[in-house]
């Protein structure tokens, strides 16, 4: 297996991680305080604070999944995966930083670093694109 596709398998995994995440969260809170499973909006602001936080790092995760599968898969499929290969696990490596500084605050430094590590992703994603796009 390629690193390009153990990447893309690692932000698929990451993705499912999150929602576990969030499984995990609500039954902690529904067992603790009573609160009905069917009564949790789904953006996580009835909760607040982390919750909210991981609603929407996992929204992010499920939102960028297909563009970034996309771009790693058709340069997979064509067989041009040494243009991805060194720079895919970057990738991944990103978007899991960018969850956890989400996860942590939403203080405005955090929302900077947070999107800093969101521009390497589409960074990377672009220049791979790119270079097949040329190559082929």
């Amino acid at each position: 297996m390629t690193p390009t596709l153990i990447a893309l398998i690692g932000f698929a995994l990451w993705t499912i991680a999150l929602t576990v995440l969030i499984g995990g969260t609500r039954a902690y809170i529904g067992r603790t305080t009573g609160k009905a499973p069917n009564t949790f909006a789904a953006s996580g602001e009835d909760i607040g604070g982390f919750s909210q936080r991981l609603a929407r790092a996992h929204a992010n995760c499920y939102e960028n999944l297909p563009v970034v599968a996309a771009i790693l898969l058709s340069v997979q499929i064509s067989g041009m995966h040494a243009l991805s290969d060194p720079l895919a696990p970057w990738i991944l490596v990103a978007r899991v930083l960018q969850s956890i500084v989400h996860l942590t605050s939403s203080s405005v430094p955090a929302v900077f670093i947070r999107f800093g590590f969101f521009v390497v992703q589409i960074g990377l994603l672009l220049l791979i694109a790119l270079r097949a796009l040329a190559a082929s």
